[in-house]
């Protein structure tokens, strides 16, 4: 039977990720209050900027009396510094409360063990790690981000049941339907959660994609196109400004096309010098759609947290090779026809 620890940290996670796409580069933080008589109040970090699930659960209980008398469940740390808003901490010593049971340490070194400290120092009860993994497992981005120094890479693709992301074809004709309709709102729902999208320069030309979450309504996540020679038409749709862009380039940077260029060294380092510039920018979670070789370079290299790879009953016969992925899978979900298989690296 579960306790009354992890059934108020599982409350803590539900509401965590209603941020999911909203929060970053803030963590997703959930807040449950308890008194004698169970729940006093509730509160998450909903939109990035806005007030901390702790201080949106304190201002949800009507009886601020209460408070002297109960418990504050929070899944991460709460934050001891001055951001774009004040320390949660004073916050909840301001309040009363006499007891803060939390999830797992903030990894930010601007918070990590501080928050703790500070509500100790104040005579706070502090309980740590609680339901741990599964806190972990929620901020997966933010921890990747601040322990790895990059952001969190999730690999997408989708191929035939013979092993074809495309078919052979010139830039005028159509690309190869292979998923079902269902399918791209799933891949528009991916993008409006991720802070980036990446994608080659023989996507962009072959495909013209516009790599917006635009079948859902969510934020569209930064474009991340790379594009040596600067070889793609100015005319595509990553140039039609309705999600921002940057483009890696080998050459000068032009001035123009409202997207944002930033000069690289195309190299054997170049995926490490793309997340080192992409981590500098607070981007905590990029989704890699292709092509083959973009994929086939993150992967040869070992830059990958996550793949979401579409299996399609279609066959192609010929065409363009999809990626060499030999890693046991996390986990199948059928949409119609086609499965979705779940990858994690063994690092997570």
């Amino acid at each position: 039977m579960m306790n009354q620890h992890d059934k108020y940290m599982h409350r803590c996670l539900e509401l965590a990720v209603r941020g999911l796409g909203k929060v970053a580069s803030n963590p997703m933080v959930g807040c449950v209050i308890v008194g004698d008589n169970g729940t006093l109040g509730e509160g998450h970090h909903d939109v990035f900027g806005g007030p901390h699930a702790e201080v949106n659960a304190l201002n949800s209980v009507e009886n601020k009396e209460r408070l002297k008398n109960a418990t504050m469940y929070i899944n991460l740390e709460p934050c001891a510094h001055h951001g774009k808003t004040p320390p949660c901490t004073e916050a909840i010593i301001a309040s009363g409360i006499k007891n803060v049971v939390i999830g797992c340490l903030d990894p930010n070194p601007l918070v990590k063990g501080k928050g703790v400290e500070a509500l100790q120092k104040a005579g706070i009860n502090v309980e740590v790690g609680i339901l741990e993994k599964d806190c972990l497992e929620v901020n997966k981005r933010f921890f990747t981000f601040h322990d790895r120094k990059r952001p969190f890479i999730i690999l997408k693709w989708a191929q035939t049941s013979d092993g074809f992301i495309d078919k052979k074809r010139t830039k005028e004709e159509a690309q190869e339907k292979i998923t079902q309709p269902e399918v791209e709102i799933m891949v528009h729902l991916w993008r409006s959660q991720e802070q980036a999208i990446m994608i080659g320069t023989h996507t962009v030309i072959m495909d013209n994609p516009r790599l917006t979450a635009r079948k859902v309504g969510g934020q569209s996540p930064l474009r991340v196109i790379i594009d040596k020679s600067l070889k793609i038409p100015t005319n595509s749709n990553i140039f039609d400004k309705s999600a921002p862009t940057l483009i890696f380039t080998e050459q000068p940077e032009p001035s123009s096309n409202g997207v944002e260029y930033k000069n690289v060294a195309f190299d054997g380092k170049l995926i490490q010098t793309m997340l080192t510039e992409l981590y500098n920018r607070n981007i905590q979670s990029v989704i890699v759609e292709g092509g083959e070789k973009l994929l086939k370079s993150f992967i040869e290299k070992d830059y990958w947290d996550e793949a979401k790879v579409f299996y399609s009953t279609k066959t192609l016969g010929e065409g363009v090779p999809a990626p060499s992925f030999p890693f046991p899978s996390k986990g199948e979900i059928k949409i119609g026809d086609d499965t979705l298989v779940l990858y994690r690296n063994r690092h997570m």
